[in-house]
């Protein structure tokens, strides 16, 4: 398949949403919802469960089933006060000492007028400041669309892995042929030099696995069991610093294969 053709798979409205694999991975998931200071933003979605017999926090971006769904939820979208929420339940998760695994399917964050003035970027700057010191594992898997600060704000991870038709950048290519070429037409050419594809992405050792999507609920359960098992007998100190090292090494790899 050709990059375009991946990232209109990572696009389509019949790929499983986050509540898909909630139902079919973990048991007795119980939702938390707002952010302690303004509201609830939907496009998040939050809470604790139990993956076997371990507890956990799940957190993902949801976009909906349906139109009305898409809309309540902003088509994925999130605000300040869905980071902040996922803020919230991650420092919660480090208390009670809770692994967290995160679902990646988002456009990019909101990037509305209300958004800007309620602190967006001070939101996701947050996030990513917390995650880096976060002292229990986290484990991400990109299952749709990854793109911008939208997507990194829940992915700082010590494991990260990504369906074969998923996607993850710093944009869409949409917005690379915009400000590059100031012709969006050009979205087919910017996403093959994007290097946005799971394999490109494996390559650069940006992601520890590709999961086939043959049978994706499966593939991802044993992906965070592989993952909670390499990380189980690590201590906290090994778990901040492996996770430090892995995104300090990002710029190294992609200039490696320049």
């Amino acid at each position: 398949m050709e990059a375009i053709e991946r990232v209109l798979a990572a696009r389509d409205p019949g790929r499983l949403k986050i509540t898909d694999y909630i139902d079919a991975l973990f048991t007795d998931f119980f939702e938390q919802r707002g952010d302690r200071i303004c509201k609830e933003d939907p496009s998040i979605l939050g809470g604790i469960a139990m993956f076997d017999d371990i507890p956990v926090t799940v957190i993902g971006h949801r976009k909906g089933k349906d139109v009305d769904e898409n809309i309540t939820c902003n088509f994925g979208m999130p605000g300040p006060e869905a980071f902040r929420k996922a803020l919230r339940l991650m420092k919660q998760a480090e208390k009670f000492d809770r692994p967290v695994i995160t679902f990646v399917d988002t456009p990019g964050a909101y990037p509305g007028k209300e958004a800007e003035m309620n602190g967006i970027s001070r939101a996701i700057a947050d996030n990513l400041a917390v995650m880096s010191t976060l002292r229990v594992p986290i484990i991400t898997i990109v299952t749709g669309e990854g793109s911008s600060g939208g997507a990194l704000a829940i992915s700082v991870a010590n494991r990260i892995y990504m369906l074969e038709n998923a996607v993850y950048s710093v944009l869409s290519p949409e917005g690379f042929a915009s400000i590059l070429w100031h012709d969006s037409k050009r979205r087919d050419e910017a996403a093959s030099v994007m290097k946005l594809t799971a394999k490109d992405l494996y390559e650069f050792g940006i992601v520890e696995g590709i999961l086939s999507e043959e049978d994706p609920t499966e593939e991802v359960r044993k992906a965070i069991k592989t993952a909670l098992c390499d990380l189980k007998d690590k201590t906290k100190e090994e778990i901040v610093s492996e996770r430090y090292e892995k995104f300090r090494k990002f710029d190294a790899g992609f200039l490696k294969n320049e």
